[in-house]
Protein backbone atom coordinates (compact mmCIF):
# COMPACT_ATOMS: atom_id res chain seq x y z
CA UNK A 1 0.00 0.00 0.00
CA UNK A 2 1.33 3.34 -1.40
CA UNK A 3 -0.01 4.94 2.32
CA UNK A 4 1.19 3.20 5.20
CA UNK A 5 0.45 6.64 7.44
CA UNK A 6 -2.91 6.00 6.64
CA UNK A 7 -3.32 2.23 7.82
CA UNK A 8 -5.32 2.10 11.29
CA UNK A 9 -2.51 -0.01 12.93
CA UNK A 10 -0.13 2.77 12.32
CA UNK A 11 -2.37 5.77 14.01
CA UNK A 12 -1.97 7.13 17.10
CA UNK A 13 -5.38 8.38 17.99
CA UNK A 14 -6.96 5.11 17.62
CA UNK A 15 -5.82 3.06 20.31
CA UNK A 16 -5.98 6.08 22.16
CA UNK A 17 -9.87 6.41 21.59
CA UNK A 18 -10.08 2.80 21.95
CA UNK A 19 -8.60 2.15 25.05
CA UNK A 20 -10.83 5.35 26.10
CA UNK A 21 -14.26 3.69 24.74
CA UNK A 22 -12.95 0.38 26.39
CA UNK A 23 -11.82 1.55 29.90
CA UNK A 24 -15.27 3.38 29.91
CA UNK A 25 -17.08 0.22 29.46
CA UNK A 26 -14.62 -1.10 32.46
CA UNK A 27 -16.28 1.47 34.77
CA UNK A 28 -20.27 0.83 34.00
CA UNK A 29 -20.87 -1.72 36.08
CA UNK A 30 -19.70 0.37 38.98
CA UNK A 31 -21.18 3.94 37.34
CA UNK A 32 -25.16 1.88 37.10
CA UNK A 33 -25.07 1.08 40.84
CA UNK A 34 -24.71 4.31 41.53
CA UNK A 35 -27.52 5.46 39.04
CA UNK A 36 -24.88 7.90 36.70
CA UNK A 37 -23.07 8.08 33.88
CA UNK A 38 -19.45 8.37 33.23
CA UNK A 39 -19.60 11.97 32.54
CA UNK A 40 -21.64 12.88 35.47
CA UNK A 41 -19.17 10.73 36.95
CA UNK A 42 -16.34 13.20 35.74
CA UNK A 43 -18.68 16.22 37.01
CA UNK A 44 -18.87 14.82 40.76
CA UNK A 45 -15.07 14.04 40.56
CA UNK A 46 -14.53 17.50 39.81
CA UNK A 47 -17.24 18.85 42.69
CA UNK A 48 -15.81 16.56 44.97
CA UNK A 49 -12.30 18.71 44.54
CA UNK A 50 -14.16 21.86 44.09
CA UNK A 51 -17.59 22.11 46.32
CA UNK A 52 -17.81 25.24 44.03
CA UNK A 53 -17.53 26.16 40.88
CA UNK A 54 -18.66 28.36 37.79
CA UNK A 55 -19.93 26.17 34.80
CA UNK A 56 -17.19 27.39 32.91
CA UNK A 57 -14.71 25.96 35.24
CA UNK A 58 -16.42 22.79 35.38
CA UNK A 59 -16.04 22.83 31.35
CA UNK A 60 -12.90 23.86 31.19
CA UNK A 61 -11.37 21.20 33.54
CA UNK A 62 -13.36 19.03 31.62
CA UNK A 63 -11.83 20.18 28.13
CA UNK A 64 -15.53 20.10 27.06
CA UNK A 65 -17.90 22.99 25.84
CA UNK A 66 -20.21 24.73 27.74
CA UNK A 67 -23.24 23.59 25.44
CA UNK A 68 -22.08 19.91 26.17
CA UNK A 69 -22.01 20.35 29.80
CA UNK A 70 -24.86 22.45 30.33
CA UNK A 71 -27.55 19.60 29.47
CA UNK A 72 -25.47 16.85 31.84
CA UNK A 73 -25.52 19.43 34.67
CA UNK A 74 -29.50 19.98 33.93
CA UNK A 75 -29.83 16.45 34.01
CA UNK A 76 -27.94 16.05 37.31
CA UNK A 77 -29.75 18.41 38.83
CA UNK A 78 -33.11 16.70 38.16
CA UNK A 79 -31.60 13.75 40.23
CA UNK A 80 -30.80 16.09 43.01
CA UNK A 81 -27.08 15.67 42.55
CA UNK A 82 -26.12 18.95 42.28
CA UNK A 83 -27.74 22.54 42.08
CA UNK A 84 -26.90 25.46 39.90
CA UNK A 85 -27.24 29.16 41.27
CA UNK A 86 -26.74 32.53 39.99
CA UNK A 87 -23.23 34.08 41.35
CA UNK A 88 -24.05 37.23 43.94
CA UNK A 89 -21.24 38.69 42.18
CA UNK A 90 -21.71 38.23 38.68
CA UNK A 91 -25.24 37.49 37.52
CA UNK A 92 -24.10 35.64 34.64
CA UNK A 93 -21.90 33.51 36.18
CA UNK A 94 -23.86 30.23 36.98
CA UNK A 95 -22.13 28.38 40.00
CA UNK A 96 -22.51 24.45 40.65
CA UNK A 97 -22.47 23.01 44.00
CA UNK A 98 -23.40 19.50 45.53
CA UNK A 99 -26.35 18.52 47.10
CA UNK A 100 -26.40 16.46 50.09
CA UNK A 101 -26.90 13.08 47.57
CA UNK A 102 -24.09 14.09 45.43
CA UNK A 103 -21.51 14.55 48.17
CA UNK A 104 -23.21 10.87 49.17
CA UNK A 105 -22.05 9.44 46.50
CA UNK A 106 -17.99 9.97 47.00
CA UNK A 107 -18.35 7.31 49.76
CA UNK A 108 -19.82 4.53 47.42
CA UNK A 109 -17.61 5.92 44.85
CA UNK A 110 -14.28 5.97 46.29
CA UNK A 111 -13.42 2.40 45.67
CA UNK A 112 -14.30 2.06 42.17
CA UNK A 113 -10.37 3.51 40.61
CA UNK A 114 -9.22 0.64 42.95
CA UNK A 115 -11.64 -1.57 41.36
CA UNK A 116 -10.51 -0.19 37.77
CA UNK A 117 -6.75 -0.23 38.67
CA UNK A 118 -7.08 -4.31 39.96
CA UNK A 119 -8.89 -5.12 36.70
CA UNK A 120 -5.94 -3.61 34.73
CA UNK A 121 -3.06 -4.88 37.26
CA UNK A 122 -4.16 -8.25 36.93
CA UNK A 123 -3.19 -8.31 33.38
CA UNK A 124 0.19 -8.25 31.98
CA UNK A 125 0.24 -4.23 32.45
CA UNK A 126 2.80 -3.26 35.16
CA UNK A 127 1.93 -0.53 37.25
CA UNK A 128 4.89 1.45 36.59
CA UNK A 129 3.78 1.39 32.66
CA UNK A 130 0.17 2.62 33.39
CA UNK A 131 1.87 5.41 35.53
CA UNK A 132 3.91 6.60 32.43
CA UNK A 133 1.05 5.86 30.21
CA UNK A 134 -1.36 7.82 32.24
CA UNK A 135 1.65 11.27 32.24
CA UNK A 136 2.28 10.92 28.82
CA UNK A 137 -1.24 11.83 28.05
CA UNK A 138 -1.45 14.42 30.54
CA UNK A 139 1.11 15.74 28.23
CA UNK A 140 -0.63 15.28 25.18
CA UNK A 141 -3.68 16.89 26.59
CA UNK A 142 -1.66 20.27 27.99
CA UNK A 143 0.32 20.49 24.47
CA UNK A 144 -3.08 20.14 22.21
CA UNK A 145 -5.25 21.87 24.67
CA UNK A 146 -2.98 25.42 24.85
Amino acid sequence: MAYEQLKLKNQLCFPIYAASRLITREYQPFLDSLSITYPQYLVLMVLWENDCLGVNDIAKKLILNTNTITPLLKRMEQQNLIYRSRSDKDERKVLVQLTNKGKELQEKASKIPEELAKRLLNSNIKLDDLLTLKQSLYDIINLLSK
